[in-house]
């Protein structure tokens, strides 16, 4: 019997080699080929080529508003762009057990009251799913279940029943007839995730898919699974807190890197409404620093505490320790301090964190994590009832950043009364910010100076 040919696929670019190799020689990730095997040409997608559309010209397309339906659940409709897109398929990945299949279904409950729903589970049984459904006290009527792995009965069953939406958990345990390797691998994940997005686009059925992810906190898979899909969505929280967060990597129906807040509860997920309370609920007075942010996620400003630990280093080379915050603009940001505000911490050891477990990865954060670092080096407290936000250069100036005013907005909704931000996102109706003082900075070593 005659041996199957095999070849290496990149998980990252998709490039394919005829041997293994520790890097990739098309996009030079390290240890990223696996082994496939090669399948003979098929025409599984005839029938959708020949339903191509012929050529026009732009200019004769009519643009439409997109149509869209509640999940049922708020916080999902906002990271969603305001609701599910008929057609659209949507990647939901996070780490095991931080409450994926939990969302799903009780969005898929909400969904089955006044549209056709199926559930397709590929890694529990239908007594599992309705153990789960009667711990959260969903409707679960309007629901269609199947237990299956197979993708040619999956997708027998997607054009028998015509739902409306359909959750396909999870998309790394499906397997094909077609591909002879086992579920998971490249092939398999990528031949699956193609034929699901071609029956959702044929047929006009909203497609949601579960994803695994890799301990590196990617999607697992190849990375074109991302680019087939039309929207990716990452759910993210600490195991030992009760609060989950669902943000939008990629979004063709609305705005990316929008964040979506859910308390876990022993009847489900339910959404937050008001996630600044959460990110502040630690905070207290007159404790040297600690620093409120004001951030910006999507289209939501969130207040954020920023706390800074400046201590003696004990060791050879001093630690630098981020949580929530980008690693590896600390040290360029205490370079900054000390040659524009004249601390100095090369014999320090620094520690920051962002409170409630969020992730902040836009550059607005600078001033404040600055100001919290001066201040626990020096052990001066901040001002009471005071946020920050605005970017530091190299060269020391405070640069502007987006929607400032919103930002502003949001901090005198929750009972600030002061704020340091770039002198460009000072607002010229001031009135409007009546029960607030406002000092608009241009340098690093203004901000620190009235903080003293």
């Amino acid at each position: 019997m005659a041996k199957a040919k095999t070849q290496y696929v990149c998980v990252q670019c998709g490039g394919v080699s005829p041997k293994w190799q520790g890097q990739c020689p098309h996009c030079q990730a390290w240890n990223s080929l696996t082994e496939t095997s090669v399948q003979s040409a098929n025409p599984r997608f005839a029938t959708w080529a020949a339903q191509t559309t012929t050529v026009q010209n732009l200019s004769e397309v009519e643009a439409q508003e997109v149509p869209r339906t509640s999940s049922g659940l708020s916080e999902l409709d906002r990271v969603l762009g305001g609701g599910i897109v008929a057609g659209a398929v949507v990647l939901i990945g996070g780490d095991p057990g931080i409450g994926k299949s939990t969302l799903l279904l009780q969005a898929i409950a909400q969904i089955g009251l006044d549209r056709k729903a199926l559930y397709v589970s590929g890694e529990e049984s239908a007594q599992q799913i309705a153990l789960r459904a009667s711990r959260l006290a969903v409707n679960p009527v309007g629901v269609r279940l199947l237990a299956e792995i197979r993708l040619e009965s999956i997708l027998n069953t997607l054009q028998q029943e015509l739902p409306n939406v359909a959750v396909i958990d999870s998309i790394q345990t499906l397997y094909s007839d077609q591909i002879s390797s086992a579920p998971g691998s490249v092939s398999q994940v990528r031949e699956c995730a193609a034929q699901l997005t071609r029956i959702a686009k044929q047929t006009g059925m909203t497609i949601l898919l579960v994803g695994h992810v890799t301990k590196d906190g990617s999607i697992a898979g190849p990375r074109v699974l991302e680019h087939i899909v039309d929207t990716v969505l990452y759910f993210e929280g600490d195991n030992h807190s009760s609060y989950r967060m669902i943000r939008a990597i990629k979004n063709r129906f609305g705005a990316a890197n929008e964040l979506g807040v859910f308390a876990m509860t022993d009847k489900g997920l339910k959404g937050v409404s008001n996630p600044s309370a959460i990110f502040l609920s630690s905070y207290r007075d007159d404790v040297a620093g600690s620093c409120v942010l004001v951030t910006q996620e999507g289209s939501r400003p969130l207040l954020v505490e920023i706390q800074a630990l400046v201590d003696d280093a004990h060791g050879f080379a001093p630690k630098r320790l981020c949580v929530g915050l980008e690693q590896n603009r600390l040290s360029m940001l205490l370079a900054v301090l000390h040659r524009h505000a004249g601390v100095a911490c090369f014999d320090q050891d620094v520690f920051l964190n962002a409170v409630g477990g969020v992730k902040i990865m836009e550059p607005a954060a600078d001033l404040a994590v600055i100001l919290a670092m001066q201040s626990s080096h020096r052990n001066w407290p901040l001002p009471q009832k005071m946020v920050v936000f605005g970017e530091v250069g190299l060269s020391g100036e405070v640069r502007p950043v987006t929607r400032g005013q919103e930002r502003l907005k949001e901090a005198l909704k929750l009972g600030f009364e002061k704020a340091i931000i770039p002198k460009a996102n000072l607002p010229r109706n001031l009135e409007e910010f009546s029960g607030m003082q406002i000092i608009g900075v241009d340098l690093l070593q203004e901000a620190v100076d009235y903080c003293r």
